[in-house]
C-alpha cells in the first residue's frame, strides 16, 4: 500500500467543493480548542501557541509530487488533524498553489487565532475561507468549545470581523448545533446576532454525524437543523450529512480511503454515500484494513465506525 503521502489526503467529496486535497500542517488533535463535538476525539491540551509544526519543505515537495504525477481536484483544503493557522508558515500552501496551480486553495479555521495581523495576512492568500461561530457569549463558548488559556469568545469574535473587513474572497461561517446546547430557537437568535457583524458570503448549518469527542453529544434532528437555517437567512442551508445527494462514484483509492479516515472517523453507509459507491464494496475494504491492522472498529449508538489505529 502506497505510503507516499504523510501530509495530504484525498481527494475526497465535499458538498461544497466538490473534490478536495487536503493538506495536514498539524500534528493529531494539536487545536486551539477542546470542541466537545469534535470527531477526532478529545485534545489532550489545547494550544495557542504558534509554530512550525511540520516541515513545510517537506509539505510543497509532497503537493509538488501530487501535482507533477497529474494530480487532479476541484479545491486543494488547508484541514485535517487540528488547527492549520497554528503553523507560522501556513501562507505557503496558498502561494505554492497559485503560482503552480489553476486549482482554488481553501482554509478550513476555527478563527480563534485570527485576532493576529500575521494570522489574517496569511490567510487572505486563500481564495475560500471558512470560520467557526457556534456560540454567543464567553460561558457558552466555553461549554462548547473548551478553548486553550487566553482563548475568548471577545478575542474569536474581534478576530473574524477584523478579517471579514480584509477579506475580498468567499467568506462561510459554519455554525456547529450541538442538541440541548445551543439549538434552542432563543440561544440560536443570539448567534445570528453576532453572525450579521461578520457579514458572510454563506452561512452553513452543521451537527455530530460522526462520534463526538464527549460521549452524550448527539446530532440536532434534521428538520429543526432547517428551522435554524431559516433564522439565520436565505443564504444559509444545513450541510450535515444526513444524505447525499446523488452524483459520480470517485474512485478512490486505498490511501484516499486511510487518509479520510485518520482525520474524519466514518460508517460504512457514511463512506459509500460520500463516495457515492455500494456500501458492500466500501465494507469490503474496511473489513480487509482491520484484518490487516490498519484500522480498528468502534461502535457508538448502534452504529459502527472505522477509525485509523493510533499507531499506523
Amino acid at each position: 500500500m502506497s505510503k507516499d503521502y504523510q501530509y495530504l489526503f484525498g481527494p475526497v467529496p465535499s458538498r461544497r467543493l466538490g473534490y478536495s486535497l487536503g493538506v495536514d500542517l498539524i500534528p493529531f488533535k494539536t487545536c486551539t480548542m477542546d470542541c466537545t463535538f469534535c470527531q477526532l476525539g478529545e485534545t489532550p491540551c489545547a494550544v495557542s501557541e504558534r509554530g512550525d509544526y511540520v516541515p513545510m519543505q517537506d509539505v510543497l515537495a509532497e503537493l509538488t509530487q501530487w501535482r507533477d504525477r497529474g494530480g487532479q481536484a476541484d479545491h486543494i483544503t488547508l484541514a485535517g488533524s487540528g488547527e492549520p493557522t497554528l503553523h507560522r508558515h501556513f501562507g505557503d500552501v496558498f502561494r505554492w498553489v497559485k503560482e503552480h496551480t489553476d486549482i482554488r486553495s481553501v482554509l478550513l479555521t476555527n478563527g480563534t487565532l485570527l485576532h493576529s495581523s500575521e494570522v489574517r495576512a496569511e490567510a487572505v492568500l486563500a481564495d475560500k475561507v471558512k470560520v467557526t461561530l457556534s456560540a454567543w457569549d464567553e460561558v457558552s463558548f466555553q461549554q462548547i468549545h473548551r478553548p486553550a488559556q487566553g482563548v475568548t469568545f471577545d478575542l474569536l469574535v474581534k478576530g473574524e470581523q477584523a478579517f471579514r473587513h480584509e477579506y475580498l474572497g468567499e467568506l462561510s461561517v459554519e455554525v456547529f448545533i450541538v442538541d440541548g446546547v445551543n439549538s434552542q430557537f432563543s440561544n440560536v437568535r443570539k448567534i445570528a446576532e453576532v453572525l450579521k457583524t461578520l457579514n458572510p458570503d454563506r452561512i452553513d448549518v452543521n451537527t455530530a454525524v460522526r462520534p463526538p469527542a464527549v460521549s452524550g453529544i448527539g446530532p440536532s434532528p434534521e428538520e429543526h437543523l432547517q428551522a435554524i437555517a431559516e433564522i439565520f437567512g436565505p443564504n444559509a442551508s444545513v450541510t450535515a450529512s444526513f444524505r447525499k445527494p446523488g452524483g459520480i462514484s470517485l474512485d478512490f483509492s486505498e490511501e484516499a480511503l486511510l487518509g479520510l479516515l485518520k482525520r474524519h472517523p466514518s460508517s460504512c453507509k457514511q463512506l459509500a454515500d460520500e463516495f457515492n459507491v455500494p456500501a458492500d464494496r466500501i465494507f469490503k475494504t474496511l473489513k480487509q484494513f482491520v484484518t490487516a491492522g490498519l484500522l480498528c472498529e468502534e461502535q457508538r449508538a448502534g452504529t459502527v465506525y472505522y477509525c485509523c489505529r493510533d499507531d499506523v
